[in-house]
């Protein structure tokens, strides 16, 4: 490709990957999004994040390197620039690239600023509203103890007198149309949208809120009967957020206003690309789509994520890329197994960038052609840590508050500052087309086998039926972590 494509990295939070019309889900009102998968894009259908929560996943999908590489499996440690560790934002810019960013960090350390990865790191004139209202006293939370207190469950956004709840993700959007109508003309564009939405509280606007059908939602995963074959922390934040009492009537509107704030990104994306399209630049844009993570959304339950649990509603994330022109593509949805790591390979890739270090994605410049479907047989996800390992405890979220059970995170955090019980235990996810392996550290494993038992409710692992499964996956797990255990940097030190 001889002119470098431009590239919009369009990064919503904890968006579960089954929430899109083009695959198959009745509820999901996202016309955008399938309208570019239908003619100049490739959706993935099952995407794995390699860790389900904001800050390791991110450092995993910016570098290219599973979490174990360099031990980024807490909120905490960051991409440290002076510490050798690279990022997409980072190469693109030392290769000439113009980027621009517009969103959360969870990426780089905030005290050493933004200007080594970015060339503008986009402040509104105009303050946003708080996002979802949040505040530790909040009327919608009710009182401590009531079974909306942890729920994160807000419902309708007031908007007064506009038309939009302007919070910090509208800023950053309207920004980027800014930005894209007045851009630079002598450099490729990367503009990055680590965006927060749908990750909750559960909170939305009209026409958003009212707009997904009630009648239309999936099943919910079921609540374990027991709570034995599924991990200790799952159990032990479904008793600490208190929502046993809710009815499924409750559940729907929740998951509904959820549905709501990922039309809403649709929509926002929606205008993203009329923004390329009116500029003159959108047939030369590579444009991705991913989630860091997933939400459990009442799954088993329980609202929100946990660091160590590899359900699909938390590991499966929407992931769909249109290539430049430049590059034929075959539109459509595809089946092959990928992981967020091949973000940076392809984007790389497109761009003829050689980035200057080893890392494991892989590109799916053949999968975007439609020369293959075929990409990796396994994927995998991480999380958790080792009994005493304090400084992956989050221990910073607890020690700056004066009453830590007033935050919304408490029922999982309070988990993961204590090695009172394996709540937190390191563990690890191997996943086919059709079984997925947990390897944990302090308690029992698990074993799916997901054709049969799509929302993993069954615990296979001491099942003699499948002895043979566990044992290839097993294996395959090992040679995965041999294969990925280190990266050797390319520069060579005198020895004399």
């Amino acid at each position: 490709m001889a002119q470098r494509p431009h590239i919009l990295i369009f990064n919503p939070d904890q968006w579960r990957g089954d929430v899109l019309g083009h695959l198959g889900d009745p509820a999901a009102v996202t016309p955008n999004l399938d309208h570019i998968v239908e003619t100049d894009g490739v959706s993935f259908r099952v995407a794995a994040c390699q860790n389900t929560v904001c800050t390791p996943s991110r450092c995993s999908f910016m570098t290219g390197w599973y979490p174990h590489v360099r031990g980024h499996r807490t909120m905490h440690y960051m991409l440290r620039d002076h510490e050798g560790e690279p990022n997409l934002l980072r190469v693109l810019r030392d290769s000439g690239y113009f980027v621009w960013w517009g969103g959360k960090n969870d990426l780089v350390p905030a005290q050493f600023g933004y200007g080594d990865h970015c060339d503008v790191k986009y402040q509104p004139s105009r303050p946003p509203k708080p996002m979802w209202m949040i505040d530790r006293q909040a009327a919608w939370r009710q009182a401590p103890g009531s079974d909306r207190y942890y729920s994160f469950y807000v419902g309708e956004l007031e908007t007064g007198a506009e038309e939009i709840y302007y919070d910090s993700d509208w800023a950053n959007v309207l920004g980027a149309i800014e930005f894209i109508k007045n851009a630079p003309q002598t450099q490729p564009l990367c503009i990055y949208l680590p965006l927060t939405y749908p990750h909750p509280p559960y909170g939305v606007e009209e026409p958003w809120y009212s707009m997904i059908d009630r009648d239309k939602l999936p099943p919910r995963a079921p609540t374990p009967q027991t709570w034995e074959a599924k991990s200790s922390l799952l159990q032990a934040i479904y008793e600490s957020q208190n929502l046993q009492s809710w009815t499924e009537d409750r559940w729907r509107e929740l998951r509904a206003v959820y549905y709501g704030m990922c039309a809403r990104l649709d929509h926002q994306f929606g205008l993203l690309m009329e923004a390329l399209k009116e500029a003159g630049l959108y047939d030369d844009t590579a444009v991705f789509v991913f989630a860091d993570h997933g939400d459990y959304t009442g799954d088993y339950g329980i609202v929100e994520k946990t660091q160590n649990t590899f359900e699909d509603a938390l590991v499966r994330v929407p992931f769909i890329v249109k290539p430049p022109k430049a590059l034929p593509v075959k539109p459509g949805v595809s089946d092959a197994l990928v992981e967020l790591i091949d973000f940076p390979a392809t984007a790389y890739d497109l761009a003829g960038i050689d980035p200057g270090y080893w890392h494991f994605g892989r590109s799916l410049r053949e999968i975007l052609m439609g020369e293959t479907d075929e990409h990796r047989d396994t994927i995998f996800c991480e999380g958790g840590r080792l009994r005493g390992e304090a400084q992956a405890m989050e221990l910073p979220s607890v020690e700056t508050m004066e009453d830590p059970s007033t935050s919304l995170y408490w029922p999982r955090i309070k988990h993961q500052v204590t090695d009172a019980a394996p709540w937190h235990t390191k563990a690890t996810m191997c996943r086919t087309h059709r079984f997925k392996y947990i390897r944990r550290l302090y308690e029992a494993d698990e074993l799916y086998d997901l054709r049969s038992d799509p929302q993993e409710t069954r615990n296979l692992i001491n099942d003699p039926a499948y002895r043979e499964t566990l044992l290839q996956l097993r294996e395959r797990m090992l040679t995965w972590y041999m294969e990925t255990v280190d990266v050797v940097p390319f520069e060579i030190d005198q020895r004399h």
